[in-house]
């Protein structure tokens, strides 16, 4: 152990360690000093450009949203690569064929070509003063940078090196692309704004846009996978597909040049969920990255485990806590399995939990960190964004559904617990509480940023406050944060956010596409449709479109995408624009848990060793309540804290009566083990309570009642059918 993570004298053992570092990915490059080096600095340069333009000097919204994309586009691809990378690869000296060698020959000739253009103008501009370089380069330059910029992307899907120290010519020309781009859209900015999309606009717009387009769906298949991808190029196609579609799927068609340049504007690409990545994501990632620093996310994992380590099937409390105090700070479901999962699971291993249901809880929890205030992942801020509705005001109708989410988890992963007879940790091998507790100043910075939150401070604001509140409070601990480990985070916060970046831009296409062809509209009206016939069916329908548009999708891109289809058609139906964008977020969040893709499932299976599909089963199973909440809320707004107090904790204490009876029903135990027609029985009554009202509170509450009498063989067959009890 190094003397930096070595626990204080007198905490007792110390469970979590670098619980908060960031894993490398299997595409990650780990290039040496110097490299290493320039990239850390490209990155430091990254996140302060962001704050000061959030916080001391504004810049132009295209302008400062061009830089956000462009800049997380050049630290992509010096940072990931396109194949998995190999630690004991040295390929450097390998000999590149003809084939490689002329798709390098072509990328670096077309991207050469576009850059210098590019480049020409701007000297032009700034060393003489000449607003219109030569007319002929722009309409030449956008061809040869879109093709270079494809054989570069093929380059690097077919020859890049598995060396992690290396990074490989074409990713180097890729930066040289996007730099080429934001070059040129910046130039011509004002004019764009008023031709793009139109008929008016010029082939160098419609090349700066294919190129920005393809460069933003390579970096998010390297950082996410194909399904993003694949889900942006069916929304392409179908803009170009759409006059041969039938029913309201049929749209008039758009040329290359009218789509293209559209989908790069404030209505696609450079849309809400940059506007939001731009601003408060990254603001809330780079917080986040100075409580890493500071060594917050170890001290809460280490309190979890001081409060709940010792009860019974302690580790899987522990998970339930911990993954949602870091949920909270981390914009990935996935992400937060992987970062607590591998601390938790192999302890709820070891007091009895199957690796299935080990890994089912961990994903369960980490998925409901994203709709646990304040901060919420990403999606709260999104919402904010696209609805108008303040920050705060989403910020306090999310308590309840979170609580009785995260109180459904506790009470299965309890039952389950007594059903199996378990135990938890011993005592001497968990963190002291009494010492823990003396630190609770570390939850400092939070409490900062909630307060300032809510005393009217703007989010942005609230944020630099919590990030200098994590820097000041990491001096009474043995991690002060001095310069390097502030530099530190600030390279940490670029590097998490990069992620993000992509995503969104992605989901800006898909949003520029639902915009452009107005499919939103027709969906609204087939939800309408539907409701005539039943209201609910309709909610069903929306719920399924919610979480089919969310698998493979990170949270982010997930509501993105659900808020633009799905949530106009709910509002449509005369749901309340709170509730209706409320319902589409929690399915796009579950879809983490929901099979057949389930990615925090298949994150938590590989810490495990269990079965992808199977966990991702359980996953769904335990997180049962969250699929369930958005139909309370849909028929009681109580429960989003609108309406009367005395409704709202009437609606809140029925609920969470309901979730106890749901999770007994689905784990098999209440107050004993329960057969499986008594399971059925008690889930009904779980319905009963969850649909507020006082008579259905009431026969909830008997059923209830009539079973716990029962299990205790206080009712037995023959007394009901004498109508008494023994």
């Amino acid at each position: 152990m190094s003397a930096d993570a070595a626990p204080a004298a007198g905490t007792g053992p110390v469970i979590a360690q670098g619980v908060d570092e960031e894993p490398m990915a299997p595409n990650q490059r780990d290039p040496g000093a110097r490299i290493g080096m320039l990239i850390a600095v490209l990155c430091a340069a990254y996140t302060i450009f962001h704050l000061t333009v959030m916080v001391l000097y504004p810049l132009e919204t295209w302008a400062y949203r061009m830089f956000h994309v462009c800049g997380g586009l050049v630290i992509g691809f010096l940072t990931y690569s396109a194949l998995t990378q190999d630690k004991t690869a040295q390929d450097g000296a390998t000999r590149h064929g003809p084939l490689e060698l002329a798709l390098l020959a072509v990328a670096a000739l077309g991207i050469g070509y576009g850059f210098v253009i590019v480049a020409y103008a701007w000297l032009s501009w700034w060393l003489a003063g000449v607003a219109m370089p030569p007319a002929f380069g722009f309409r030449t330059y956008g061809l040869p940078l879109a093709g270079g910029t494809a054989a570069a992307i093929i380059a690097g899907w077919l020859f890049s090196s598995r060396d992690r120290g290396r990074i490989y010519p074409a990713d180097l020309l890729l930066c040289f692309a996007s730099v080429a781009v934001l070059g040129y859209i910046l130039f011509v900015v004002g004019g764009l704004r008023m031709r793009a999309g139109t008929a008016m606009a010029q082939p160098g717009d419609l090349w700066a846009a294919v190129t920005g387009v393809m460069l933003i769906l390579e970096l998010t298949r390297r950082l996410t996978g194909l399904a993003l991808v694949i889900i942006v190029g069916v929304f392409i196609a179908y803009s170009f597909l759409g006059p041969w579609l039938p029913g309201f799927l049929n749209h008039r068609g758009y040329t290359a040049t009218r789509f293209f340049t559209y989908i790069f504007t404030d209505q696609g690409v450079l849309g809400d969920p940059i506007a939001v990545s731009s601003t408060y994501i990254i603001l809330f990632i780079v917080f986040a990255a100075f409580l890493q620093a500071s060594r917050v996310g170890d001290y809460f994992v280490n309190f979890a485990f001081a409060c709940a380590g010792q009860a019974r099937g302690g580790p899987a409390k522990v998970a339930v806590f911990a993954s949602g105090l870091m949920g909270m700070i981390n914009g990935t479901s996935a992400g937060n399995v992987v970062s607590t999962g591998s601390l938790t699971i192999p302890l709820m291993k070891r007091v009895g939990y199957s690796p299935k249901s080990s890994a089912a809880i961990e994903a369960t929890a980490s998925s409901g960190g994203q709709i646990l205030p304040p901060i919420m992942g990403a999606g709260a801020f999104i919402m904010a964004e696209v609805t108008g509705i303040p920050y705060t005001d989403i910020v306090v109708a999310a308590i309840i559904p979170a609580l009785l989410y995260f109180v459904s988890v506790y009470f299965m992963v309890d039952l389950q617990a007594l059903k199996l007879n378990m135990k938890g940790l011993p005592r001497s091998e968990l963190p002291r509480f009494d010492v823990l507790v003396k630190q609770i100043y570390l939850f400092l910075p939070i409490i900062i940023l909630i307060y300032t939150l809510f005393a009217g401070y703007s989010v942005i604001r609230a944020g630099a406050m919590g990030m200098a509140a994590a820097a000041m409070v990491s001096w009474l601990t043995p991690h002060k944060m001095g310069p390097r480990q502030i530099f530190r985070a600030l390279e940490l916060g670029a590097r998490m956010s990069i992620q993000m970046v992509a995503v969104c831009a992605a989901a800006g296409v898909i949003v520029g596409v639902i915009a452009l062809t107005g499919v939103g509209a027709r969906f609204s009206t087939l939800l309408l449709t539907i409701a005539d016939q039943n209201q609910y069916l309709a909610m069903f329908f929306a719920m399924c479109i919610s979480i089919v548009l969310g698998m493979g999708m990170p949270t982010t891109a997930a509501y993105a995408v659900a808020a633009a289809v799905v949530a106009p058609g709910l509002i449509s139906l005369g749901v309340p624009v709170l509730v209706a964008h409320f319902f589409v977020f929690y399915y796009a969040v579950m879809s983490a848990i929901t099979p057949p893709v389930a990615l925090a499932a298949y994150a938590g299976a590989a810490l495990s060793g269990s079965d992808p599909m199977k966990t991702s089963v359980e996953a769904f199973r335990l997180g049962l309540a969250a699929f369930i909440v958005p139909f309370m809320f849909f028929s009681s707004h109580e429960l989003l804290m609108q309406g009367e107090a005395l409704d709202i904790i009437h609606a809140t204490v029925s609920a969470l009566l309901g979730m106890f009876l749901l999770s007994a029903g689905v784990i098999g135990y209440f107050f004993g083990p329960v057969a499986m027609v008594l399971r059925i029985v008690l889930i009904g009554a779980a319905m009963s309570m969850i649909s507020v009202g006082w008579i259905t509170d009431l026969v909830g509450l008997s059923v209830a009642l009539i079973l716990f009498l029962w299990q205790r063989k206080t009712v037995t067959p023959a007394s009901l059918a004498k109508g008494r009890a023994d």
